[in-house]
């Protein structure tokens, strides 16, 4: 497909609608919240890192959905397969968060019920800070982690929906290094050499029923940082899809793609089976095989929340370059589907 890349200017018009779809590599489009036009109620702005490494990996959310607010903390044991997470949440926010309308640069922070978790943006330097006094069976939890930006470019896209006023603002910030401690209870982790992140910032107004599939995955091969972007399912991608490839600072723009996930003799996905990854050029040809699953949702009365996000190992192949191939090898990365009436 012929996919249109996005100009500088202001993301939403007059009437509260993109102004432009399309892709981009750095977010070349102006934000502003109080150019919507529908009912705060339906305004969605998040802020999302997922920091790890082979052994370790913290994910950290801090979001305003308009008639809630969540700040969630994950501590995932790769060489285990377990996980802890915890989570507040309360009702109204409503942009009471307050969260930065850019990625760039601002503090996102979630200070409520002596939990402390902040990201600061400030000269390219990423900063995450958490205290979270008995985070789990007692025990105290804190993290202070700089993260540092590897390549130039990351995955901006602005989605539309058919439906007036709708739209999705995204950034994907890839290969983020790592470098810091984590200290739950009297076990200190330290973070840095191998440790890469991702950050997952979006802003937007999203139709109620909504399924997308996204993957991710941000490492070293071969003594190259390496790291993509794959998803679909969100909003109309006529004009462009969500797909990159990091190698080093060069961004390699994908296709299409699809997650062919195995299914049980009655229909039924079977999520712990190894997943097929391709493209219809053939771009992209990658088994995924499960180790690991995060389930998370809500389920009370109209808001209804189905997430099964899968950690495990990717092994296949990219095509770039009109056929250059990039070899993948046992990478640690994650996939996911989300189901979302809300």
């Amino acid at each position: 497909m012929e996919q249109h890349k996005l100009s500088e200017g202001l993301l939403l018009d007059e009437r509260g609608n993109l102004n432009e779809a399309g892709y981009s590599t750095s977010l070349v489009k102006e934000y502003n919240r109080e150019n919507i036009s529908v009912s705060k109620w339906r305004i969605k702005e998040w802020d999302y890192y997922y920091i790890g490494n082979s052994k370790h990996a913290i994910a950290l959310t801090i979001a305003d959905n308009g008639y809630m607010d969540l700040c969630s903390v994950s501590l995932f044991d790769h060489t285990a397969n377990t996980m802890v997470e915890k989570s507040l949440m309360d009702a109204f926010s409503f942009g009471k968060l307050n969260l930065p309308r850019t990625s760039s640069s601002g503090v996102t922070e979630y200070k409520k019920k002596g939990v402390e978790v902040v990201f600061t943006n400030e000269n390219k330097k990423r900063h995450i800070y958490c205290n979270w006094p008995k985070y789990h069976e007692d025990k105290d939890l804190r993290m202070d982690l700089y993260l540092e930006e590897t390549t130039p470019h990351s995955m901006v896209i602005a989605t539309p929906w058919k439906k007036k006023g709708h739209f999705y603002y995204n950034q994907k910030v890839n290969n983020l290094k790592a470098n810091g401690y984590l200290k739950f209870g009297n076990d200190l982790i330290e973070i840095g050499n191998d440790t890469y992140g991702v950050l997952d910032w979006g802003r937007g107004v999203w139709t109620y029923k909504n399924t997308w599939y996204w993957s991710s995955l941000n490492t070293v091969q071969d003594g190259h940082t390496i790291g993509w972007n794959l998803g679909y399912g969100f909003g109309d991608n006529d004009q462009a899809t969500e797909n990159m490839l990091f190698i080093d600072d060069k961004v390699y723009k994908l296709d299409d793609v699809r997650f062919d996930i195995p299914l049980d003799k009655k229909g039924n996905e079977m999520l712990d089976q190894p997943w097929h990854f391709r493209s219809f050029n053939g771009d992209i040809d990658l088994i995924f095989t499960p180790k690991l699953h995060r389930k998370g949702g809500a389920n009370a009365l109209i808001i209804n929340s189905n997430q099964n996000q899968m950690f495990g190992t990717f092994s296949g192949l990219f095509r770039i370059n009109d056929g250059e191939v990039v070899e993948i090898h046992d990478l640690l990365g994650f996939a996911e589907k989300v189901y979302n009436r809300w």
